[in-house]
């Protein structure tokens, strides 16, 4: 299962993300961050904290430098 996560984010990567404008307010970016989530806490929770990351990214939410916990 991790691993199938892994291949949707990079498939992402490669496939959409230079299409879109940079938006992303955090570093590291929010595809790069569930990655390292998912590689450091599983499949599971690592997929729940990429998800709470992407939820965050929004006008209101944070910014700057945001580690995986």
């Amino acid at each position: 299962m991790k691993n199938i996560l892994i291949f949707i984010v990079r498939a992402y990567q490669v496939a959409l993300s230079p299409y879109l404008p940079n938006s992303c307010r955090y570093t590291p970016t929010c595809s790069h961050y569930m990655i390292q989530a998912v590689q450091k806490h599983g499949a599971l929770k690592g997929g729940w904290l990429g998800l709470k990351r992407i939820a965050s990214c929004h006008p209101w939410g944070g910014h700057g430098y945001d580690p995986v916990p």
